[in-house]
């Protein structure tokens, strides 16, 4: 049985995290499969990813037998495995949607954090786990969670492993929209992937540069990059086209380029 599931509708990538019996843990196999997923991403007939976990969890972190029978280090694993993954998703130039369908604690939050736009069913659970088992933060959490949660409350749930509901997060700003049940998940999934895959992507991208990179640079940098990333979005088509259909007072028909 394959570890993930990859399926594409229109110009949306369906990616599935695919060892429900593990509540999708991560092994070396599910790992190698999303890099390779994440890379197919990067077609130009890609304008969206959808990524969520099969059955009751989105995923529970790291497997830890597996970690154990591989004799890495720490720091072999997340530099050869998880910090390439999840600069795949933060770097590609298109957005990616987290379907956070259960629990999503430890390496699994991280993931999800990763993402651009989440949505979760009001029964998940976002934990950072790590400090359980006598760990840190890793695969970014300790970059993405406090820019979205604030230095003390990062601090809280990273020391504590305090679980938060998907109602609780949708609260705090983890997750961008929270619904009742996984049918009504994957109804907002389908939505909100075709909303973005009819967006200029190029500038949607873009706008993703720009907001991940602005709290590591001066006010002189971000207006320069912000100047320089517009000049691009000028000349694309989709400018003519937004152009166009805001002068003929129709809906603009963007083709992501």
């Amino acid at each position: 049985m394959p570890s993930i599931l990859k399926e594409t509708k229109g110009n949306v990538l369906y990616i599935t995290l695919n060892r429900p019996d593990s509540l999708n843990a991560f092994n070396t196999e599910m790992l190698t499969e999303l890099l390779a997923a994440f890379k197919d991403a990067e077609s130009e007939s890609v304008r969206c990813v959808v990524l969520t976990g099969a059955g009751k969890g989105f995923c529970s972190g790291q497997d830890l037998k597996d970690f154990e029978s591989e004799k890495k280090t720490f720091k072999e694993a997340l530099e050869v495995k998880y910090n390439p993954l999840i600069k795949q998703i933060m770097e590609l130039p298109k957005p990616v949607i987290c379907g956070i369908n259960g629990v999503a604690a430890g390496a699994g939050i991280s993931l999800a954090l990763a993402c651009d736009f989440r949505i979760a069913v009001e029964s998940a659970q976002l934990i950072e786990v790590f400090v359980n088992v006598g760990l840190v933060p890793d695969s970014a959490s300790t970059f993405t969670l406090p820019r979205i949660a604030g230095l003390a409350k990062s601090f809280e749930m990273c020391s504590t492993a305090q679980r938060l509901t998907g109602i609780e997060a949708k609260r705090l700003g983890l997750v961008n929209i929270c619904v009742q049940t996984g049918e009504v998940l994957g109804a907002a999934l389908d939505k909100y992937s075709k909303k973005f895959a009819n967006s200029p992507t190029k500038a949607v991208g873009m706008i993703k540069n720009l907001l991940n990179n602005s709290f590591s640079k001066s006010l002189d940098e971000v207006l320069n990059e912000e100047a320089q990333a517009q000049d691009i979005a000028g000349n694309t088509g989709d400018y003519k086209e937004g152009v166009s259909s805001f002068i003929e007072k129709r809906k603009p028909v963007f083709k992501g380029n």
